[in-house]
């Protein structure tokens, strides 16, 4: 709709309502802009607003007048500290300027007075639609509760999802001079203070639910709540009061939206359409980005407000949903802090910093070269020590970085953090590996990874996932495999895994040149074994119900293969119990219907897998490592849980297993996967850190910097890492 003269009408009085309104005024003067605003003009709720180098130069662009005004009422600051207990550690790098709320307001309502903006406060719109029906545009700009979009909640479809994590935001006259990170436990649980300077310092109080009602909290007023923190924080307050305004504990709301305009010309801004977690200080920025965004809609297509409306959805939602998804990954940082307490201060640090994916090793580095290069020595001493990360007498000179540190699995020694694992192959005839597989391989290795993993070998004829699928049953195999060994390890210091499989009903498929998980023709199909007879695919192969006859020869078939792979000289067995094989279709009750011992309940299920582990490491030398590719989670609601496969990996720590690789799906063709490329290090990292075992990131890591992060942060231990093409 193209209209001369755009009557506005604005609900919410926030920094997205009044920065659209002044934005849109100066642009448009003849347009009319009205504000209505429920509380006061002097409103003073809410403490310090913060805002990043990029946001400050996009708000100068827009309005440099505002800009200057904001600037003036700053204050800045450069590094983050963050405590752990008694440390204290400081990266410098992060330029962030704050401004205490009350004074953000002030400023922006006077510039909109300057502009001929109409201001309404203490008016509540009750009936949003009757006020959308007298003018050209209604903008909802009035925060979480937005009461613009609960009028259209039908069309604007919003979604809420709260967060675990209780917290309460107080202020300060303690002068913190740089943004502060403060972890303490105390007979309560584990706290998190999220502090930061202004005219009154900011002083956010995080805990979980546990610890909350550990403490009484939902029973204690504001008076003695007060008087719990100033005590448990005295030494970082040093006899300042903390101060209250509103004073409740709140679970935090992650806001979305299915559409932020409707056809009624009616708009969402800031909080109304989205939020971001506090602990990426992006809310106030979003909001003001918003009304950016919504400015560059009009002056695209002039006072066409639909078409306006359309391009500020299209260009903003991107940004807005990247950030969303950085402040999601910081939020599951800090409601989950109890799974890194016990990582050294310095990594705990490290990995605070780098939680969100938004800054990493490279850009800590560029940020604060000091800060890097102390953790890159501190890094080097902890791993010539991992017992206790004791550090050596003597500082290195010359550390080097995370990816280029060893790895020490019982007496193997991996000389780097890099793994290299090759895909399924279709090039074996019989189970003997091809020349040119191998000869892949063997250059593979001459690329120097820290460990080289074959692709999934399998145990015995009826456990090749294809015709061509690589095996160790006869001793001709292991020859060939024999063979590869020596001429990789002749010229580098590396460390060779072999990846058992037994493919169970996954098997008997077509190369995967034909497709996916497409079945051989009967003619050319073997036997297959599985728990249940329930075929992978519609219309695929049916297998053979396990009987106790089949569960031995299983057993027997694995042990074998592993004794044949300490003939071979490798260093290290991988178990395969993912992806829809024989050991993970036992695990996951899609594919396991059995009454007996090895089905129905997660012990139960979980016993087969186990008993083949405990096989293979009874015939696996004791000073080599034996690892377990694991299943995280089938992506299915009614099949295999992370909760589960945390379990599994607990179970299979304490019968010895050394190393964990976590991957995801296709127990099953129907399944709904999360498409991102931290699902399966967010995986890895929880298990790492919860059980407290080695990990091997099975994620899509192209770049150094990934590795270094992963590793330094304490995410991973190994990482596979995917060179892209030179």
């Amino acid at each position: 709709m193209e209209v001369t003269r755009v009557k506005i009408a604005v609900v919410g009085g926030g920094p997205a309502g009044l920065y659209a309104s002044l934005l849109l005024k100066k642009e448009y003067p003849s347009w009319d802009i009205s504000v209505y605003e429920r509380d006061p003009a002097d409103n003073t709720y809410g403490w310090g607003v913060v805002f990043s180098d990029a946001t400050l130069s996009n708000l100068r662009e827009a309005d440099h007048e505002t800009h200057e005004r904001l600037t003036d009422t700053f204050v800045r600051w450069d590094p983050i500290d963050i405590f752990y207990e008694d440390e204290h550690i400081r990266c410098g790098g992060h330029t962030f300027a704050g401004i205490m709320r009350s004074d953000l307001l002030a400023i922006l309502q006077d510039r909109c007075r300057d502009l001929g903006v109409e201001m309404h406060h203490e008016t509540t719109i009750e009936e949003p639609t009757e006020l959308a029906d007298e003018v050209d545009l209604l903008i909802g700009a009035d925060g979480l509760n937005s009461v613009v979009r609960d009028a259209y909640e039908e069309r604007f479809q919003p979604r809420i999802e709260t967060g675990s994590a209780k917290f309460a935001w107080f202020g300060t006259e303690k002068p913190f001079d740089v943004f502060t990170f403060i972890f303490r436990e105390n007979e309560h649980g584990l706290w998190r203070i999220h502090a930061y300077p202004g005219t009154k310092s900011t002083f956010i109080v995080e805990c979980t639910e546990e610890t909350w009602t550990n403490a009484d909290m939902d029973e204690l007023g504001e008076t003695e709540a007060l008087a719990y923190f100033e005590d448990l924080f005295d030494d970082h307050l040093a006899g300042y009061d903390l101060l209250a305004k509103l004073y409740s504990w709140r679970n935090f709301p992650v806001v979305n939206c299915r559409r932020w305009s409707i056809e009624d010309r009616v708009v969402l801004l800031g909080d109304a359409v989205h939020t971001a977690h506090y602990s990426i200080g992006s809310g106030t920025k979003l909001a003001m980005e918003d009304a950016i965004a919504l400015l560059e809609g009009f002056r695209e297509h002039g006072q066409d407000v639909d078409a306006a409306l359309n391009w500020y959805e299209k260009e903003r939602r991107p940004r807005v949903e990247a950030l969303q998804a950085a402040a999601d990954r910081s939020q599951q940082y800090f409601e989950n802090v109890e799974r890194y307490w016990d990582l050294p201060p310095q990594q705990f640090a490290y990995n605070l910093l780098t939680r969100s994916g938004r800054i990493s090793y490279d850009s800590l580095k560029m940020r604060d070269v000091s800060y890097a290069d102390g953790f890159d020595r501190w890094f080097q001493r902890y791993q010539y020590t991992p017992g206790d990360g004791t550090p050596a007498e003597s500082l290195p000179i010359a550390a080097n970085q995370p990816l280029h540190q060893p790895l020490k699995l019982r007496d193997l020694t991996i000389s780097n953090r890099i793994a290299i694992t090759e895909q399924p192959t279709s090039s074996s005839d019989d189970g003997m590996p091809s020349s040119t597989y191998l000869e892949a391989l063997i250059e593979r290795g001459s690329r120097g990874p820290g460990l080289l993993l074959t692709d999934p070998v399998a145990v015995s004829p009826e456990g090749r996932i294809t015709s061509g699928t690589p095996g160790i049953y006869t001793d001709e195999h292991v020859d060939a495999w024999a063979e590869a060994i020596e001429s990789i390890t002749a010229s580098a210091d590396i460390s060779i895994g072999i990846h058992l499989v037994h493919a169970g009903r996954r098997g008997a498929m077509r190369d995967r040149h034909h497709g996916l998980d497409r079945p051989l023709p009967n003619t050319q199909a073997w036997e297959l074994l599985a728990p249940s007879a329930i075929p992978y695919t519609p219309g695929g192969h049916v297998p053979r119900e396990m009987d106790d006859e089949d569960l031995e020869a299983v057993r027997m078939a694995y042990s074998a293969a592993t004794e044949r792979a300490v003939e071979a000289g490798f260093d290290m067995v991988q178990l395969h119990a993912g992806h829809g094989y024989l050991l993970s279709s036992y695990l996951s009750p899609l594919s396991n219907e059995r009454d007996d011992v090895y089905g129905g309940s997660l012990e139960n299920r979980m016993r087969y897998p186990l008993e083949i582990f405990d096989q293979v490491r009874s015939v696996w030398p004791d000073e080599r490592p034996v690892g377990v590719t694991l299943q995280s989670t089938d992506w299915n609601l009614n099949g295999f849980k992370t909760y589960e496969a945390q379990e599994v990996g607990a179970a299979l720590k304490s019968h010895g297993c050394d190393l964990l690789s976590l991957v995801a799906g296709q127990a099953t063709i129907r399944e709904r996967p999360k498409y991102d490329p931290t699902v399966l290090a967010d995986f890895t990292e929880s298990f790492r850190n919860e059980l407290d075992i080695p990990v091997l990131a099975t994620n899509y890591v192209t770049t150094y910097d990934e590795v270094n992060t992963l590793v330094g942060a304490g995410r991973a231990d190994l990482c596979t890492f995917t060179p892209l093409p030179e």
